[in-house]
């Protein structure tokens, strides 16, 4: 397929509209993306057509919308290349995902003494459960550290693996740096100790192919709302010897073989790990936008998105004063930056008149701020339907804003 932006534009109404008088450019797709039509008119259509609870009917709707949420796992085992189809559990998202494994993983595999890493770049919701975790089961939580451009220092990383470490717990792409983290050797490394690794893919599974085989990662989880999909719906792969010796971590309908007052036996993969009325309609969204962007390519979104990090990043450090966080190697489109002592909330806010929407703050990411002894940063994260004319209006909007306030 051609990529042809203004077709791509044209897919995703919410970009038509106009904020405060000017024309929407919104450069917050790393907090979430926008939907492309499709999704929406599915989503729409399940609701006024299809709709009723899934596994539970024999009548006609149950049926169809039991086999059509059965096709979108089906779509995202395909997607990432999973072994087996019941290796797809359905969540509310990577939080979701993360809190299932702190409780299931820790249960069944994390003792008194053990070790977890993380890494100084976490999204919030990659460290607290693992704390939870670590506390309830009075293990202990090390951290790799990083460099001044945003890369984890790998050399750190071996130091900290020992017999004790049981899990490894990092971010595909850091949602702060848009650092792109060496994954597949961070996994490889970490099995030569006999240590299990998750992977948080919701800042990378957007942006190019995942192959969970080809990496060898024991888990890995992503969010729909980041992928051009509807929010309260995400996935957790995990390898089927650690599902199915985990127990699950919440009770609840579907999730059961038989229930009595004496004893419960649970129910087969994946449905252990589905308790209750699943987010049927959000699954079949999500796959309708894994099939949307298969359509495009993820080839070539990754090419044009490259494009796009690499006009930003020229451009804006053409702004007097202006300091990118996040120079690593290998990034997604993200640019994060401050300019002079200017606050970044008052330089969102003053975009955001000009119809500019980034993201200002810690991104869910304290830690990562604490070892840049800042408060936060402006993030302006671009999504494949944003254009070199809109990295333009960015740069002019800053240049104006800093006028403004210095």
């Amino acid at each position: 397929m051609t990529f042809d932006i203004t077709k791509i534009r044209s897919d995703f109404p919410i970009l038509a509209q106009q904020v405060y008088g000017k024309p929407l450019i919104y450069m917050d797709n790393g907090a979430t993306t926008q939907k492309p039509q499709i999704v929406i008119d599915t989503i729409n259509a399940l609701h006024t057509e299809q709709n009723a609870s899934i596994h539970r009917g024999v009548h006609f709707l149950s049926e169809q919308m039991t086999e059509r949420y059965e096709h979108a796992r089906q779509t995202v085992q395909q997607y990432i290349n999973a072994e087996h189809l019941y290796e797809i559990i359905f969540t509310s998202g990577t939080t979701g995902s993360v809190n299932a494994i702190a409780f299931s993983f820790g249960e069944a595999y994390i003792k008194a003494g053990d070790e977890v890493i993380v890494s100084e770049m976490e999204h919030h919701s990659n460290i607290v459960p693992w704390q939870m975790m670590c506390n309830r089961k009075n293990a202990k939580l090390l951290v790799i550290p990083i460099t001044d451009d945003g890369e984890l220092k790998m050399d750190e990383y071996k130091k900290l693996l020992n017999s004790k470490t049981k899990l490894v717990a990092v971010g595909q792409v850091s949602n702060a740096l848009g650092t792109i983290n060496p994954i597949k050797e961070i996994i490889k490394l970490a099995h030569a100790t006999g240590a299990k690794v998750f992977i948080d893919g919701a800042q990378g599974i957007q942006h190019g192919k995942v192959d969970v085989r080809a990496l060898d990662c024991d888990f890995y989880a992503f969010s729909g709302h980041k992928l051009y999909g509807p929010t309260g719906i995400g996935m957790l792969y995990g390898k089927e010897k650690l599902l199915f010796d985990m127990p699950p971590y919440q009770g609840g309908g579907d999730m059961v073989e038989r229930v009595s007052f004496s004893k419960t036996t649970y129910n087969t993969l994946p449905f252990k790990f589905e308790a209750g009325t699943s987010n049927y309609i959000g699954a079949i969204g999500m796959a309708t936008a894994i099939e949307y962007l298969q359509n495009i390519g993820l080839e070539n979104i990754a090419d044009y998105e490259q494009q796009l990090l690499q006009y930003a990043t020229q451009k804006l450090k053409q702004i007097d004063g202006l300091r990118i966080y996040g120079n690593a190697h290998d990034k997604i489109s993200i640019v994060s930056f401050l300019i002079g002592n200017i606050h970044p909330y008052d330089l969102g806010m003053i975009l955001d008149k000009m119809g500019i929407a980034v993201r200002t703050g810690t991104h869910c990411a304290m830690p990562l701020m604490d070892r840049f002894e800042i408060e936060g940063t402006i993030r302006a994260s671009m999504a494949f339907y944003n254009t070199f004319g809109e990295i333009d209006k960015l740069y002019e909007g800053l240049v104006k804003a800093k006028m403004m306030l210095e």
